[in-house]
Formats: structure tokens, sequence, C-alpha cells
């Protein structure tokens, strides 16, 4: 038999308990244990695209902005018009015929243009004996008729209607900035909470190690006092020494709970914050590298661009625009044609169904649209200001993102260095204490020492990284990127 064909017969033997493919001195693979895997600033940023409820509120702005623009279209539709009007008159050409009710019934679709045109066209049916002498069919029962208005001057491409168009078409662009800006500050937040949480949890790893240091030398002194090695005081000394840093233990142990409740309204789970657990803590990345300065200048030119604050102020110049553009056509004098169907049936049963006007109106003082305009005109101008100062401000961040990250890795080093002379003091200072040639209390300061270094070496590691948080929102990387896919909390051991 070909090997080829053999082998899914045999598995198929083995699956059904015919022949074996294990030993029975083997036992099946247990199961392998799944331990969270290190929370993440990524981790917490997918869940605050996933689930926040600040952004999930900012996202209803795009909700907001498609109703104005519904709004603004409503002054554009078509609107069906049903009129019947009714006129009883003694005709004066064949007063034979005694008293006439006369009329109409126009049923006809008028609509208007952003422009300012407004136009009807319909059908007019007579009502009574009389005919319609113009442009009738159907015996002279039915005219077809046509309306027009034509803003020749004021109201000409621009007026209210079409404003209000032009910036609910703004909306959108405006909701999708303030998104943006909610979305960069949350991130920013959360980063900086995340590591104010890392921080508390390392902190109290060192308390706890320091506790549990000084607690085997408080067992070691006390046998060493009860075989008259040491002096009893020495053993005072060591418990009071355990007091103390479990006293401090207690006080960052509160502040791990504090950070911990910080970042759980960070991640929101069924409309509720959840708490990170602490063995989900992660460790503070070893790379700690600066951006170039070919880099960081490309990144402040984008910035310039991407940040919601810069984009928000182009488009409050752009909703003034419409504003001043509208105010300085107010500005004009009013020139309107207008043609429409008689509205008097007297007059279509005379033979004149259609009416015709042009209407002129010049305002004198005009002091109110002067005004409009001047107010109009001064807003522009503190734009332009307002976003001279914003794009200054948003180099300024960036400059200072990168001055925090070069002293945070300046610090880092420097508390690393002075860790590890702390630690040698330490075990310089043991060794003496072994050989009777100092006391615990020295011991003790050492340790002490040691450990006040190793929490600056912490807290540097943790700063180094809130700068780089600080970097990524100043050249607005937070604003352009997609939100992040459903985030991963499991895997499995090495």
């Amino acid at each position: 038999m070909n090997v080829r064909h053999a082998l899914p017969v045999l598995l198929l033997l083995g699956s059904i308990g015919l022949c074996p493919l294990l030993s029975s001195s083997e036992e099946p693979l247990k199961s392998k244990s799944l331990p969270p895997i290190p929370l993440s600033v990524e981790e917490i940023h997918a869940w605050i695209d996933r689930s926040h409820p600040l952004l999930r509120g900012a996202g209803t702005e795009k909700t907001m902005a498609r109703g104005k623009m519904l709004k603004a279209l409503g002054a554009f539709e078509p609107i069906l018009i049903n009129d019947t009007e009714l006129e009883r008159f003694i005709s004066t050409s064949n007063p034979g015929k005694g008293t006439q009710t006369v009329g109409f019934n126009d049923t006809l679709i008028e609509a208007r243009h952003p422009w300012g045109f407004r136009y009807s066209a319909g059908v007019r049916e007579a009502i009574g004996t009389a005919k319609i002498p113009d442009l009738s069919f159907g015996g002279g029962n039915n005219q077809v008729i046509l309306g027009g208005f034509i803003p020749l001057l004021r109201g000409l491409m621009v007026n209210p209607e079409n404003a209000e168009l032009q910036r609910s078409e703004l909306a959108n662009p405006k909701a999708e900035v303030q998104i943006s800006q909610t979305r960069q500050d949350l991130f920013l937040a959360a980063a900086t909470q995340f590591w104010d949480w890392v921080t508390a949890v390392k902190l109290a790893e060192v308390q706890r190690r320091a506790v549990g240091v000084a607690e085997d030398r408080y067992r070691q002194v006390e046998g060493r006092a009860k075989a008259g090695a040491v002096a009893p005081l020495d053993v005072v000394e060591a418990n009071q020494e355990v007091q103390r840093r479990r006293e401090v233990a207690i006080a960052v142990q509160r502040l791990v709970e504090q950070e911990q409740l910080k970042l759980s309204m960070f991640l929101w789970e069924n409309n509720a914050p959840v708490s990170p657990h602490l063995d989900r803590a992660p460790n503070f990345p070893s790379a700690m590298l600066l951006p170039a300065p070919d880099t960081i200048q490309a990144h402040k030119l984008q910035a310039k661009v991407d940040r919601p604050e810069v984009k928000e102020i182009g488009i409050e110049a752009k909703l003034n625009n419409i504003d001043l553009e509208l105010a300085k056509n107010n500005l004009l004098p009013s020139l309107d044609a207008e043609a429409a169907p008689a509205r008097a049936p007297e007059k279509f049963v005379l033979g004149l169904g259609y009416r015709f006007g042009l209407e002129l109106k010049i305002p004198i003082l005009q002091r109110k649209s002067r005004g409009e305009v001047l107010e109009a005109q001064g807003k522009a101008d503190r734009f332009v200001f307002i976003q001279q100062f914003r794009e200054q401000q948003v180099l300024i961040d960036v400059d200072n993102a990168i001055s925090a990250l070069e002293r945070a890795k300046e610090r880092v080093a420097a508390a690393a260095e002075s860790l590890r002379l702390a630690k040698t003091l330490e075990e310089g200072e043991r060794f003496r204490f072994s050989l009777g040639a100092t006391s615990i209390l020295f011991v003790n300061l050492r340790e002490r020492n040691s450990v006040d270094s190793e929490s600056q070496v912490i807290r540097a590691k943790a700063d180094y990284q809130k700068a780089q948080a600080l970097y990524q929102w100043a050249i607005g990387a937070w604003a352009r990127t997609t939100p992040f896919v459903t985030p991963v909390t499991y895997r499995a051991r090495d």
C-alpha cells in the first residue's frame, strides 16, 4: 500500500481506538496554562476606541452633522401645492347670463435652488362655465402653469438658505475634528495614567521585597540575640525597621489601588469601568531611542496639518467667510424678477393668465449690513492671529516633548548608576555587619538608600514613557491613525 494512501487510514483507525497511536505508558499532554499577557498602551487605546463613553459621545457629533445637513436641505425640497379659488361675478359682455361662478384648481410642484431661484410647474383646471384662453388644452378647461422668481442682485448665489447649506457641509469635518481632539486627549491621559499605574505596581514590588529583607534580618538578629551574639537593642532596631517598611508598603499599596481605579476609567466593558489585574503590569521597555532631527522636523510640519486644534481654527475661519460673503451681499440693492400665473379667477377669464414683475429696493443707510460686514471682517482678522498662535503652539509642544524625552533618558542613566553604587554600598555594609564591624542601623540606612535609588529608576523610566506619549500627542499621531482592533488579552505559555 502506498504510504500516502495508508496515512489517512491509520489516522482514522487511531481516532476510533482500533489502532492506538500512543503507548499505554504515554499520558495525554496537559493543557498549558494561559497567563495574562502584559497590558500595553496600545491595548488601553484599543479599549478606548472600542467602548469609552466620552469617545462614543463625541461620535454623536457626526449624527448631529447629518441632521444639520438634512435641515439645511429642507429649504430646497419640492413642495406639492393644491390651491382652489372661486369667484362670483356678472359678465359685463353678456349681462343676460346673470351671475356666474368661475374659478380654478391649481396642482403644482414648487421648489427653490440654492442660488436663490424659485420655480414652479403644474396644471390649472378651470371651474365653472368659463374657458381658459391662454395656453389651454382639453377644450379650454386646463392650462399648463409655470412660474419663476430670480434675484438679479441681492440674494443671487449668496443668500441665507445657501449660507446655511454651506455651514452644514462643514458640520461633518468639524465633527471629525472634535472626535480627533477627544481621541487625542483620551489617548494621552490614558497613556499617562497607565504608566502611573505601572509605576505604583513596581514601587509596591520594591517595598514588598524590602519588607521581606527586613523580616528575614529581624529573625536572624533575634536568633543571634538569644545566643548572646548581639545586643537586645539590635532586635528592637530590626523590628522597628520592619514596621517602618510595612507602613511604607501599605502607603504604596494604597497608591496602587488609587492608580488602578483611575486606570479603570479608560477600560470600559458593558458600560462600566473594569479594573486591570495587577499581574498584567508590564516591565518598562529597555529601548530608549530619540527621534532624529530630520524626523522631528518632518513631524513638526505634519503636526501643523494633523493637530485638531489647527484644523478647528481653519473650519471656524471658513464658517466666518460664509457669514462675511452673506453680509457683503446684503449691501447690494434688491432687484427681483418674477413671472407667475394670475391668482385671481377674473384675470385668466379675461385672457390675462400670467403676471410679470420687476421690483427694485435700495436701502438708504445700510447700517445693519455694514455692521455685519465689519463684525465678520474683525473675526476673519482674529482667526489669522489665532491660526499663527496655534501653529506656534504645536511647534512648542513638540519641542517640549523632545525636551522631556531627553531629560528623562538622562535621568534613567543617572538613576541606574546611583542604584548600582547604592547596591555596592549595601552589599559592603552587610558584609561588615556579618563581621561585627558595623551596626544594624547602618545596614538599614544602606538598604533604604538602595530602595530610594531603585524607586528613582522606576520613576525616571515612567517619565520617559510618558514623554513618549506626550510626543505622540504633540505631533498629532493619534488624530490620524485608524482605530485599533479588539484587543487580545491571553497567550499560551512559552
